[in-house]
């Protein structure tokens, strides 16, 4: 790992990592090769942006060329994990996105405002997570792409009105229809089988949602005896707030992800921005993460947090906590 990376760099090197866009690549990576410092340590790094611009470069040209087919179901994750957010027609699932994130989806009364899916990034402490609204679910009517997007998705949230009486049925139509394209949408209190190939289990949380209106306090508590002994069940009002912030957790803690900090030796630990990692990543997970050649000249690492001493030698294969600080010597 090079040393002595100004914070311009890695300001530079943060939005190359969030960039959704070849533009925006392509910027990020024009201002990493221009604030790197000069010397011998830095030039296996600076060979690799010039890589990255040159491939970037050509992808956008065979792009220009073929005529790359577009999909609007197509939306790359960012964060530490992304969450779709899946239902029938007025569930609220667009004010939801609103209300969690700086998204500003089209809002109506009338079913089937969204047309398109529709990405915000909802903060949560330290970390961010995205979240996709997306057209209602209308039976074999339903759009097969957005089960495609459904599929690589990381967690799914199942959007219901709660007073709705016929709650119960839709939440059976909508995994039924899952089902067929053999996406199995399970709670976290259920367990995962990707046992049989071409099947997901997908991590899913129930959200009742509109709790404020007549009638829906007591469907909620028919959705939590039916399905409390599988799914985490949430009731919200995304008008007025009530329970947003228990989704927030609820829904990062589902992702199952772990924080870790980096510390550079003799420096504070930067705790302003952690790597997220999949909970049971261990160092050398940790170190590829960072950067790709920490992989080969890691020599050793210490680490503090509440699984060790502060300070403790950890080894390659050391299975990484949420909150461990790393310092990593190469």
């Amino acid at each position: 790992m090079p040393a002595n990376l100004t914070p311009d760099y890695l300001a530079a090197e943060a939005r190359f990592r969030a960039a959704n866009t070849t533009e925006e690549k392509l910027a990020a990576l024009d201002e990493m090769y221009a604030t790197i410092p000069k010397h011998k340590g830095t030039e296996k790094l600076r060979a690799d942006i010039k890589r990255r611009v040159s491939k970037l470069r050509d992808k956008e040209k065979q792009a220009g060329k073929k005529g790359k087919r577009f999909s609007e179901f197509h939306i790359e994750k960012q964060g530490a994990g992304q969450v779709v957010l899946l239902g029938p027609a007025n569930a609220g699932r667009s004010t939801l996105l609103s209300k969690l994130t700086s998204a500003e989806p089209e809002i109506a009364d009338y079913p089937f405002t969204t047309r398109a899916p529709q990405p915000g990034m909802m903060e949560f402490e330290d970390v961010t997570v995205q979240i996709v609204d997306t057209p209602a679910m209308f039976y074999e009517h339903t759009d097969g792409e957005l089960i495609s997007m459904a599929r690589i998705a990381d967690m799914v949230g199942l959007v219901f009105d709660a007073s709705d009486d016929g709650l119960l049925d839709q939440i059976e139509d909508v995994r039924e229809l899952t089902a067929k394209s053999r996406l199995f949408l399970v709670g976290a209190k259920s367990d995962l089988d990707d046992s049989k190939a071409g099947t997901i289990s997908m991590p899913t949380v129930l959200i009742a949602n509109k709790i404020d209106l007549p009638g829906a306090g007591d469907n909620a508590d028919v959705l939590q005896e039916f399905y409390s002994d599988e799914f985490d069940i949430i009731r919200t009002c995304a008008l007025t707030g009530e329970g947003l912030e228990e989704l927030r957790r609820n829904l990062y803690a589902s992702l199952d992800m772990v924080r870790v900090y980096t510390k550079m030796p003799g420096k504070p630990a930067d705790m302003s921005r952690p790597f997220v990692l999949k909970r049971g990543s261990t160092l050398m997970d940790f170190a590829a993460a960072v950067h790709k050649d920490f992989v080969k000249s890691l020599r050793f690492a210490r680490a503090w947090g509440k699984n060790h001493i502060d300070g403790a030698q950890i080894g390659r294969d050391y299975v990484l906590a949420d909150g461990d600080v790393v310092e990593m010597h190469d």
